[in-house]
């Protein structure tokens, strides 16, 4: 009895292991194959699925899609630069397909995946996520992934942020004033936030009174008085007549 019962299991499994979705061609079956062996994790084997799909039948609908699914598989690896890669590839070679803002969400969350931890290392990725962020939200303003697109952006500006004013407070504390003129003046030119605006000032208007840049002083008191308030602008006042 109990022999008839492991055959029936074995009978069993062995059916299940072999059957295989529906669908009109085989290409259809090898891709909803590929999608559930992704589903679980199998991406091994879902990338020999896709690529037997595509070396088989190239001109098939689902060939296009498996190129896309070889392109998330590498996402879901964690392989950010390969995957964003694949995507551009996917986005040039396919720019009237109907999931391009699907394509331009993962390009940008490639390379948001990409960014270090901390602000004091190179950033380039967090530039790059911007960039295609941004164009997600120009071309697609109604697309779906526009919220996680905004969120993530601003992740990437405050680090672009903390790096700028961590260079330029490098800069004055070394008392290499030409370098930290250029950084305050772009935080001063480019940044909104109050707290670095005003930071930005007046350590312009402090460099202009170490290295007797009387018109540094005055340039920046003359921007700067429209905006500072409070302390800021009481600090501004006493710079200036030092200064000047």
């Amino acid at each position: 009895m109990n022999f008839f019962r492991v055959v029936i299991i074995f009978s069993v499994i062995v059916s299940c292991a072999v059957e295989r979705p529906s669908g009109k061609t085989e290409a259809e079956v090898l891709y909803k194959e590929s999608k559930d062996l992704m589903a679980d994790k199998r991406y091994i084997l879902a990338t020999e699925k896709l690529n037997t799909l595509r070396s088989q039948y190239p001109y098939s609908y689902y060939a296009t899609y498996a190129e896309l699914a070889l392109a998330d598989i590498l996402f879901m690896q964690e392989s950010y630069e390969e995957a964003a890669a694949a995507y551009i590839l996917f986005r040039d070679f396919h720019p009237k397909n109907k999931q391009q803002d699907y394509v331009l969400f993962k390009i940008a969350e490639s390379y948001f995946n990409q960014k270090p931890d901390t602000y004091d290392r190179d950033l380039t990725p967090a530039i790059r996520a911007i960039k295609y962020f941004n164009e997600l939200k120009s071309l697609y303003p109604d697309s779906k992934y526009l919220k996680d697109a905004t969120e993530k952006i601003e992740v990437c500006r405050k680090m672009l942020v903390d790096k700028e004013k961590y260079i330029a407070d490098f800069y004055f504390k070394t008392e290499d004033y030409k370098s930290a003129e250029f950084r305050y003046s772009n935080m001063l030119n480019n940044f909104r936030s109050y707290d670095l605006k005003s930071l930005a000032a007046l350590r312009l208007m402090r460099i202009g009174m170490k290295t007797k840049n009387t018109s540094l002083c005055a340039e920046t008191y003359s921007t700067s008085k429209v905006f500072l308030k409070g302390k800021e602008l009481e600090s501004a006042n006493k710079l200036k007549s030092s200064c000047l």
